[in-house]
This record gives structure tokens, C-alpha cells and sequence, in this order.
């Protein structure tokens, strides 16, 4: 059988059905922009013919698996469809490749999925499909000997089915985040291993263009012993209270300890809001004192945990991804959140040419890996490089803010711009940083769905139900079942809540992992 395309054109509709596009109104609704719009648009067109389909007694199977060509099939067709018929749904055809998706989809799902017998594959766009790539595709299929009949709808068919479901268009359209989530959640348990190596081979696809950027957090640095947050706070507060007391009176490092511990406990300050309260102290003026900045840099380098190599294997394995191939670099930025030199020390060991970045002044050759210090740069040796106090050090509220209201900012544009050209692999980020995210929304209104990548912990059952007590492990939920539904219904969550930023998680359940991951995606 020769696949067949068919399309019906505005020329072909009565002027009834042109006044009566309900679909357009639904559309312009939902039509935000970047991966929330495509997502909308799915859950809608998925609800709808599972509606549809009921209404003729037909059955409609959800995909489960995202990876896949299908979003959903109906085994027993419906309407026109006679036979089993398989569901694409894309927010703008158009914006695809046409070679993309000729190959990627239509003629690679004739070569692996015929054990499924598909008779017709309907794929469905939100908005009009142009005539020159009707035409093409028309040309295209019948050159091509397929198992199955390709029907494109755009909004015109589509409004034919939305005309005969008025009513549950109403419901669907005003509960759509809702009825997504309930979607997410009821999926069954899917094998999450499985779909990170699929994962995984969809961000070496993307590394391997060369069109990649790094996006490295706290966790990047805590693999070398690096202090995190909290205990870089405790000792400089340490280091500040001592200053103050002085000589006054006589005051051990364990009553130090004891009241910056306390401190915490009773104040429950935020980590930005102790930062404030610190630069103040240390500084006694406004502006970036240089005592605060000598005080925060050395403290740094000083509660590295030496037990831990400076040259982690995460670390290694980072700066392993940044090597130069015959075919040119993969990596085109690094974009850092951490003030050390840990990575660049990696790189000169691995003699990658590269600039360390932190001010709006700086410039970078062709040759050079640009390493963006987005918030600040402290060297353990300030002598190797210049201008570090034009740096803003974004330790406090004040620098925070500064960056965030700052749309222009130097270091905004250039997370901007690596997210909007690139396609980012974030590592040690928690993702939980307003102006991340805010920059990640900003950036995904031009894509359809995700191109980014972030690692993300997995909470196990067995440290979410049970904790150590005195070297004992000791159970401290009892229902084990339900504690397990509710722990893969919050990562599905996750998931989803991060598709809306372009983003796909890729879950561990060691941070050791991640360096076994990243060697398998540099594999050649």
C-alpha cells in the first residue's frame, strides 16, 4: 500500500464553518509560547478525542512513553480511520525540518513499528500547515512505499471534532493544567532507568552538534570539598564575631560555634538575608568591601574537606566534555554559579585554552572557551588574574537583587543567550533559583519542546521511610506501598513542571553517577 496524504484546505470549508473556527479562539488561549503552549495544546487534543472516541464506544490508549513517535492510539480507529491509528501531536508542523521529520518520524516509524499494524498515522497541528510543505510531503510520501496512510490535520479538521464536543470543549479548555497533572500522576510505574539511557542519548545527539552549554551549581564544587552554603556562612559568621569581640572577653571557637548554631535555630534566617547581615558587619559601609571579600575568599578555600581530591571525577569529567575534537568544540560556554577556581585549574591541567569571564568588560578569542562567573569569582590566587573587584560578588540580598531587577544585566544576557542558542546541560543546580527559572521561561517561548538537560536526585523509598538513629535504621513511615505511589506521583511532577521550562530531568540516585553519565555521553 502507497501512504496517502490528505488535507483539507479554507477553500474547501462552507462559509458556515468559517464563522464557527471555535478552535482559534482555544488556541490563541493557550498560545503562550515555548514548550507550556505545546503541552496545553496536547492535554486539549488528548482529552478531546478520548471524549470523542467514548461517544462511539471506540477505545483510545494514551502513549506512556515520551520518547516515542505516537502520543496516543486508537486500536480500533474512529470516524474516517478505519483500522488501528496512530496519534501525533505537534504545536506548529511548520517549525519541523521538513527532512527531520520525514525521516525521523514518518519513515523510521515505517521501519520499526509495523509488528504494531498500523493502518493510518493522523498527526495534528495547532496552527495551519503552509502549502509549499503540504505539497512537499504529498511528493515525498508518494515516492515512498509505506505500511500506512499519513493524514496532516491543522485547526480546520480539528474544529470539525471540537464542533461535535461542545460541551466537554468547555470542561477540557477550563481545567487543561489540571487535567494535565491528573494525566502525569496516573501514569503507571514505567521503568525511569530505561528512559534515562533513552535520555541520555538525546543529549549526546544534541552535544554531538555543537551547539552545548555547561550550567554548573554548588554541587559541582562539593564533589572537590568544597563548603556548601551554610557552613561558609557559620564560619565567617565565626570569623566576624571574633573580630568583634576581640579582647573584650575570653570566647572559645565551641561558644562561637554554639551561639551562631543557636542563631540559626532561633532567627531561622534566610541564607541571603545572614549574607546581608554579614557583608554589614564586615564591611561597615555600603560597596563591596575589600576586608568582606578577603574574609569570604579565604574562608572558602580553607574549609575545603582535603580528604576530598581538588580534581573530582565530576570535575574531570566536565572539563573532559570541554576537550576540543577534529571536528571543532562541542562546548561553547561553561556558565558558572560558583565563586571557586576549581574548574579552571582542571582546564589548564587539561591544557583547554579558555577566559574566566566576570565582569561586562571582558572578551574572549575564537579559540577560547568562554567560563562565565555569573555571580562572582573569588581565586584562591587573585594575583593570576585582573580587574576581580569590578566582579559583582553576589553573596547577598543586595547583589542578588541587583542582578535580578537588572534585565540588561551582563551576566542575565549571557544565561539568556546560551539558553536560547544552545542546548544546556545543567550539573549541581537545584533548580529551585527564581532568576533561573525566570531566565528558563523567558528563553522557552521560542521552542517547542525540551532541549535542555538538568541531573536531578531520586528520592529512594528506603531514605524516604526509614532514617539511621544511633547506627540503627529505624522505620519512620509505616505504609511502605504509599509512600512509594506518593514519591513516583512527586517526581512525574517534577518532570512535568520542568518540561514547562525546556527542561528534561535526568534522575540519579548517586552524585557519584553523574561522572559515569557524562563519560557516556563524550563516548565517541
Amino acid at each position: 500500500m502507497v501512504g496517502a496524504c490528505f488535507y483539507i484546505g479554507m477553500s474547501d470549508l462552507s462559509q458556515g464553518d468559517k464563522l464557527n473556527m471555535i478552535i482559534d479562539d482555544i488556541i490563541s488561549g493557550i498560545d503562550e509560547g515555548g514548550p507550556k503552549s505545546y503541552y496545553s495544546f496536547e492535554t486539549f487534543v488528548l482529552h478531546l478525542f478520548k471524549h470523542h472516541l467514548e461517544g462511539q464506544k471506540k477505545e483510545l490508549q494514551i502513549s506512556r512513553d515520551s520518547l516515542q513517535f505516537g502520543d496516543a492510539f486508537a486500536p480500533n480507529g474512529f470516524d474516517q480511520f478505519q483500522g488501528p491509528t496512530l496519534i501525533e501531536i505537534k504545536f506548529d508542523l511548520a517549525k519541523f525540518p521538513f527532512r527531520m521529520f520525514l525521516d525521523r518520524y514518518i519513515l523510521r516509524l515505517a521501519n520499526e513499528y509495523t509488528e504494531n499494524k498500523i493502518k493510518n498515522v493522523l498527526v495534528v497541528s495547532a496552527k495551519p500547515i503552509p502549502e509549499r510543505f503540504l505539497l512537499r510531503f504529498n511528493n515525498e510520501i508518494s515516492n515512498n512505499s509505506l505500511p500506512f496512510k499519513v493524514i496532516l490535520w491543522g485547526p480546520v479538521e480539528l474544529n470539525k471534532v471540537v464542533s461535535k464536543n461542545k460541551k466537554a470543549v468547555n470542561e477540557i479548555t477550563k481545567n487543561l493544567f489540571s487535567l494535565r497533572l491528573s494525566s502525569a500522576i496516573s501514569k503507571p510505574v514505567r521503568d525511569w532507568k530505561r528512559e534515562r539511557e533513552e535520555i541520555l542519548e538525546r543529549l549526546k545527539n544534541f552535544y554531538n552538534k555543537g551547539q552545548f552549554s555547561f550550567f554548573l551549581g554548588a554541587g559541582v564544587s562539593s564533589s572537590a570539598g568544597m563548603p556548601d552554603w551554610n557552613t561558609l556562612l557559620n564560619s565567617l559568621f565565626v570569623t566576624y564575631l571574633t573580630q568583634e569581640f576581640n579582647e573584650d572577653i575570653a570566647m572559645s571557637d565551641k561558644d562561637l560555634n554554639d551561639i551562631v548554631g543557636r542563631l540559626n535555630v532561633i532567627n531561622e534566617p534566610s541564607a541571603l538575608m545572614a549574607a546581608r547581615y554579614l557583608r554589614k558587619g564586615f564591611s561597615k559601609s555600603d560597596g563591596e568591601a575589600k576586608d568582606f571579600i578577603d574574609a569570604v575568599t579565604k574562608n572558602l578555600y580553607k574549609l575545603r574537606d582535603s580528604n576530598l581530591p581538588v580534581d573530582s571525577e565530576l570535575i574531570k569529567s566536565i572539563a573532559s566534555m570541554c576537550l576540543p575534537r577534529r571536528t571543532g568544540a562541542k562546548v561553547k560556554s561553561v556558565i558558572t554559579y560558583n565563586f571557586d577556581d576549581l574548574l579552571e585549574r582542571q582546564l589548564i591541567s587539561n591544557s583547554i585554552l579558555h577566559r574566566c569571564i566576570y565582569t561586562n568588560n571582558e572578551s574572549f578569542d575564537p579559540d577560547e572557551l568562554p567560563v562565565y562567573h555569573v555571580h562572582g569569582f573569588l581565586p584562591e590566587n587573585r594575583k593570576l588574574y585582573d580587574g576581580l573587584d569590578k566582579s559583582t560578588l553576589v553573596f547577598s540580598e543586595e547583589g542578588y537583587h541587583h542582578i535580578y531587577s537588572d534585565s540588561y544585566h551582563w551576566s542575565n544576557l549571557v544565561q539568556l543567550n546560551s539558553f536560547r542558542e544552545n542546548s544546556c546541560l545543567m550539573v549541581g543546580l537545584s533548580m529551585t533559583d527564581p532568576n533561573l527559572r525566570r531566565l528558563l521561561d523567558i528563553s522557552s517561548k521560542n521552542i517547542e519542546r525540551s532541549k535542555h538537560f538538568t541531573f536531578m536526585k531520586r528520592i529512594s523509598s528506603s531514605e524516604f521511610c526509614y532514617e539511621d538513629s544511633a547506627g540503627k535504621k529505624v522505620k519512620i513511615i509505616d505504609n511502605i506501598d504509599s509512600a512509594e505511589k506518593f514519591l513516583e506521583r512527586h517526581h512525574t511532577l517534577n518532570e512535568e513542571i520542568m518540561k514547562e521550562l525546556g527542561v528534561t530531568v535526568i534522575w540519579y540516585e548517586k552524585y557519584d553517577d553523574i561522572p559515569k553519565f557524562i563519560k557516556e555521553v563524550t563516548k565517541h
